[in-house]
């Protein structure tokens, strides 16, 4: 299934909701449609990172939310904050959870999906499954609640790698697109949702300069 053409960028305007603030980081709740960092060309020059960055000069991006993604999203407040929360991404200090609502329902309750992805470079930016050349790629997901009439499920998803489009990818791998998706599902399920179904629900992390334990919450809109 080809994905459709990329509609014209329109994101949401305004200034994302600051969910936490301090000298060190921002945690802001990004609303889907809009960029986490700038695109090509001046089309997409607005981003979740510019308008932070205009009322708070120091912030500084350490990890990425897909436009189509809503939810919690990370900056550091100067050069020090942006290296120590880096340093506890790669590390997988900082955990992770999204709420979706997919196709169908999935089996078991509870699982694992470990596909190795790679980019599909005639495809870009879609990923794909590669048992050969994939980066390891696992994800842990759990079933919250299922509506038999109209045959969709609300899903946890933690992961515990973090490749490009992982969620989305695995979701699809095993028969159960995120709704909305217009990269990776197929007609009935992107016809199923205005939107991309998915959203960072939680963050749980050390505080990059007291080493305390920061727990963010942000609910689904969906």
């Amino acid at each position: 299934m080809q994905p459709l053409p990329a509609p014209p960028y329109q994101p949401p305007p305004g200034m994302p909701a600051i969910i936490h603030l301090d000298d060190s980081l921002i945690v802001l709740d990004k609303p889907a449609g809009l960029l986490s960092v700038l695109g090509r060309g001046p089309a997409h020059a607005d981003s979740l990172a510019s308008r932070v960055q205009m009322e708070f000069a120091d912030a500084r991006i350490v990890h990425r939310l897909d436009m189509a993604t809503s939810g919690l999203l990370i900056m550091a407040r100067g050069l020090e904050m942006e290296r120590r929360l880096s340093i506890a991404f790669q590390q997988r200090q900082v955990e992770k959870r999204y709420i979706a609502v997919v196709a169908g329902r999935p089996g078991p309750d509870e699982g694992e999906i470990a596909l190795p992805l790679i980019t599909d470079w005639p495809n870009r930016p879609r990923q794909k499954v590669d048992f050969e050349a994939g980066k390891p790629s696992l994800t842990h997901y759990t079933l919250l609640s299922h509506d038999a009439g109209r045959d969709r499920s609300r899903v946890g998803l933690r992961p515990h790698t973090g490749r490009s489009h992982q969620l989305r990818v695995h979701m699809m791998a095993i028969g159960h697109p995120i709704l909305g998706d217009e990269l990776y599902g197929d007609a009935d399920s992107r016809r199923a949702a205005e939107r991309l179904l998915l959203h960072a629900t939680e963050l749980t992390l050390p505080h990059p300069l007291t080493g305390a334990l920061l727990h963010l919450l942000s609910e689904p809109p969906f």
